[in-house]
């Protein structure tokens, strides 16, 4: 059963960050991509509570991709939107057999990662939703902004908000507020269990270095999390880019 006091903080971080970056117009018919894990498992609640009063009336369907991994299984996602009263829309792919199997990447996260965005792509485009909702959080945010800085030499981050020509679709990423603690809280008062991740390359990847990285400078410098957030949302080229979009 969904706690209504952590939904209202919850949110509270998904409407700050709709209506600092737009994200959402009046009309628009919104696909969730729910995979089974706590972001979006927290992200579907939060916009399903959202579109309940929310002044821009919107729609939202929930989309499961399936991946195609071993003892796969979407009965989580499907139980939360049956109490939700929406109905789930499961996708069929090849992605783990092309990415694991095929083309036995060593370093398989870009190819995977790629493949899974095209897939909710066109799903989203089928069932006739003009955008995508992601649960990429606060931390995950921050995450990015270390890997790009450290891997690549650019002080950069995913787009809040990002419009998709080549499908007419704009992704958006409504948790990029809310830390990733919060949404974990969320999901443990809601007595939610996260499908657990199944992937074979879980754990071994720069993501979770950069995660470890981050854990050990927050221990040591309270806040620096923040920070890093905080440059990088004022920086000129974030500015410039939602000035852009707006």
């Amino acid at each position: 059963m969904i706690n209504s006091k952590a939904l209202q903080k919850l949110m509270s971080y998904t409407r700050r960050a709709i209506e600092e970056y737009d994200m959402i117009q009046e009309g628009d018919k919104i696909a969730v991509g729910v995979s089974g894990g706590k972001d979006s498992l927290a992200l579907l609640c939060a916009l399903h509570g959202l579109s309940r009063f929310y002044p821009k009336r919107f729609e939202i369907v929930p989309v499961n991709l399936r991946m195609g991994f071993p003892n796969e299984t979407d009965e989580v996602s499907r139980s939360l939107c049956a109490e939700l009263g929406l109905e789930l829309k499961s996708v069929d792919s090849d992605i783990y057999s092309v990415v694991f199997e095929i083309r036995k990447e060593k370093s398989p996260c870009s190819l995977c990662a790629n493949m899974r965005r095209g897939a909710l792509h066109s799903a989203a485009k089928d069932l006739g939703c003009n955008k995508l909702a992601l649960g990429h959080h606060f931390d995950d945010a921050v995450e990015t902004i270390l890997m790009n800085l450290f891997i690549e030499g650019r002080f950069d981050c995913f787009r809040p908000v990002t419009y998709l020509s080549r499908s007419d679709i704009s992704v958006i990423r409504p948790l990029l507020y809310a830390p990733e603690k919060e949404v974990s809280h969320f999901v443990r008062a809601c007595g939610i269990t996260p499908v657990p991740k199944n992937c074979p390359a879980d754990g071994y990847t720069r993501r979770e270095d950069a995660k470890t990285k981050l854990a050990e400078m927050e221990r040591n410098d309270k806040g620096v999390k923040q920070r890093i957030f905080n440059a990088w949302e004022t920086s000129p080229v974030n500015i410039c880019r939602k000035h852009k979009e707006e």
